[in-house]
């Protein structure tokens, strides 16, 4: 939150019990469609030196980490940062990533289809909270780069 309102982005606070901050609970409690919902997954190649890249993509879709992902980051294998690594290279918990706040250097792949909506909700830096704002803004987020195809459908 503290670097939406540093860059001065316009957003709306959600405050979310903690244990209802896993999108598919967070919508069934406070009624966000999945549609909506954006899920900032960190990803990380399999060999090392590992890299590592932010993904977000709409709860309704899934995330294609062995075509696209692995291409955009160059490497022959990619899987998920685990809950641990998340933590430690983004100083936020697994529920409440955000594209904004992240390193300066850590790639964010947006799927550009989320830029058809009217509004996305993301994690606010923590499990307590969620942030609704207008989906054009996660351009103002550190290179980000949108993607088409990032999310494919369930």
């Amino acid at each position: 939150m503290r670097a939406l309102e540093e860059a001065g982005i316009p957003f709306e606070r959600l405050e979310c019990d903690p244990a209802a901050a896993d999108t598919a609970a967070f919508c069934a409690r406070y009624g966000f469609p999945a549609e909506c919902s954006l899920n900032t997954i960190v990803v990380a190649s399999r060999k090392e030196p590992r890299r590592y890249a932010a993904c977000v993509v709409r709860a309704s879709t899934l995330l294609d980490v062995n075509r696209t992902v692995r291409k955009l980051m160059g490497v022959p294998r990619v899987s998920f940062a685990t809950a641990e690594e998340t933590q430690a290279l983004t100083g936020m918990t697994v529920g409440g990533v955000t594209p904004f706040g992240l390193p300066p250097d850590m790639p964010v792949y947006v799927d550009e289809a989320v830029l058809s909506l009217d509004y996305v909700v993301l994690g606010g830096g923590g499990r307590s909270s969620k942030v609704k704002l207008d989906p054009k803004l996660l351009s103002r987020a550190p290179n980000v780069r949108f993607v088409p195809g990032l999310g494919l459908e369930r």
